[in-house]
């Protein structure tokens, strides 16, 4: 399809890209396939941002190679003590700049194949339509009828709190530990800090996770949290939940260990510290008010439906935007963001995308949770499938994982999908899915699934719920 705005023959490109994440290049390569005139402008070292260098795939990575060590496999003639098979931080993380590498050049062969210039540089606005590049020796001005602020977040700055990047890390710098320490503290209980405190814990790190929150992860449903927390107290993590952190030091010892001291009165004492409480927009450079654009306390740009600012033409997505700060959704934002920059029709983003948590153990949802649910006066029946009544989690190794899923009770429509375990986060489509057709409990009972598989966790859960709703 063409293109319903003409280009201003003064401006040099259709479309400039700040930031070269999932949405970014996403909204870049779209914009190029209907002939567009697009650049993509990257500050850091490499394309893909912070989803690239420091967060998602990096993690992601870490994970990977935690679980080679600690996976359920690892029982098959392998030693199941810990202690014994400790991997050193070298060991862990040499995966991960091979993956940056090849990701990397993935990304930029896509952009090239495209037709998409790729800037190295740090960008500010000079006016609505112009920015300033800088580069290490130079600088230049690139105009454009259209702008994408795809910028993504940087971890929130604690309160005098040092974070050093050798005993105290933050969310981004915790992927270049240098070595494994006997304990570390961890402090925030979101995402990230329970990411990490279940790999560390996996390793036989004796974690404590601090939040002042009385309950981790809310969004999620209540017994899929109940059970992560079970999983990974197995695995020495300690939850310090109710409580909130006064200050970080480093005690002057010759042991150098990480003091917190928690506004209860209590001191925790470990070899490293993780300060995961939050993430702000990566606004702060970009001279955004000259570009009449203001953000919120937390660095976040506000936009309408189609992903514009209060300046039109300047779009904006990804995490810069807020909820829901995936990798997925931010890269949906991108492609709908230059389709409604250009005029393309296109359906907004389904609500129904899934949610993934890459801790050990792996958890996924789609849909409605129970207390939504409850709180909703929906009624509903629910059905579940443990892995270990499944051949394929035996087989695995894996007797802990639990499917759950959740049916309207009064035409039996599936409502909401939750998934602890091995393959959560592949497991989660099927149901996803089935949301989409409005169908569910019949889709279940009278569908074959492959043998031996984890698939088959539906057919179980859904023979769970069709039985309980038969006696009532």
């Amino acid at each position: 399809m063409s293109s319903s705005i003409a280009t201003p023959s003064q401006f040099q490109y259709d479309l400039i890209c700040i930031g070269s994440g999932p949405a970014g290049q996403r909204a870049a390569i779209q914009a190029a396939k209907i002939g567009k005139r697009v650049a993509v402008i990257e500050k850091k070292r490499t394309v893909g941002g912070a989803c690239l260098e420091t967060g998602t795939i990096p993690s992601k990575t870490f994970r990977e190679a935690v679980m080679s060590f600690t996976g359920p496999h690892q029982h098959w003639g392998r030693p199941t003590d810990t202690a014994k098979i400790r991997p050193t931080a070298e060991q862990l993380v040499a995966r991960v700049s091979d993956v940056i590498r090849t990701e990397g050049e993935v990304m930029n062969d896509q952009l090239r194949r495209n037709d998409v210039e790729l800037i190295q540089g740090e960008a500010t606005f000079v006016d609505p339509h112009t920015l300033l590049v800088h580069t290490d020796n130079q600088s230049q001005t690139l105009s454009s009828t259209h702008i994408l602020i795809a910028v993504g977040t940087i971890p929130t700055p604690p309160p005098n709190i040092p974070i050093d990047g050798q005993y105290i890390f933050d969310s981004d710098g915790i992927i270049h530990l240098q070595q494994l320490p006997r304990t570390m503290t961890v402090v925030g209980a979101g995402i990230i800090g329970i990411e990490y405190a279940s790999m560390l814990g996996a390793l036989g790190v004796e974690v404590t996770l601090v939040d002042s929150r009385i309950r981790p992860l809310e969004f999620l449903d209540g017994e899929i949290v109940d059970e992560l927390i079970y999983q990974m107290r197995n695995h020495q993590v300690t939850f310090r939940l109710g409580e909130t952190v006064e200050k970080l030091e480093i005690a002057n010892t010759p042991s150098r260990k990480v003091v917190i001291h928690l506004a209860s009165g209590k001191r925790l004492v470990s070899g490293l510290a993780l300060y995961s409480v939050g993430r702000t927009g990566a606004t702060a450079t970009l001279q955004l008010e000259k570009a009449g654009l203001t953000v919120d306390a937390r660095g976040r740009l506000p936009v309408d439906s189609q992903y514009r600012t209060p300046v039109q033409h300047i779009l904006a997505a990804g995490d810069v935007i807020g909820f829901p700060s995936l990798a997925a959704t931010s890269s949906e934002q991108g492609r709908l963001a230059a389709c409604y920059a250009f005029g393309l029709e296109a359906n907004p983003m389904t609500s129904l995308f899934p949610v993934g948590i890459y801790a050990i153990p792996e958890i996924s949802m789609v849909g409605a949770t129970e207390e939504q649910l409850t709180h909703q006066k929906i009624p509903y029946e629910v059905g579940i499938a443990r892995y270990r009544e499944i051949a394929r989690g035996t087989i695995m190794g894996d007797l802990n994982g639990m499917l759950k899923l959740l049916f309207h009770r009064n035409d039996h429509r599936l409502l909401g999908v939750h998934v602890i375990g091995t393959g959560a986060t592949e497991l989660i489509h099927i149901g996803q899915a089935i949301l989409h057709t409005e169908r569910g409990l019949e889709y279940f009972l009278t569908t074959v699934f492959n043998y031996p598989t984890l698939a088959e966790c539906y057919k179980v859960a859904a023979l769970d719920a069709y039985n309980k709703l038969c006696e009532t």
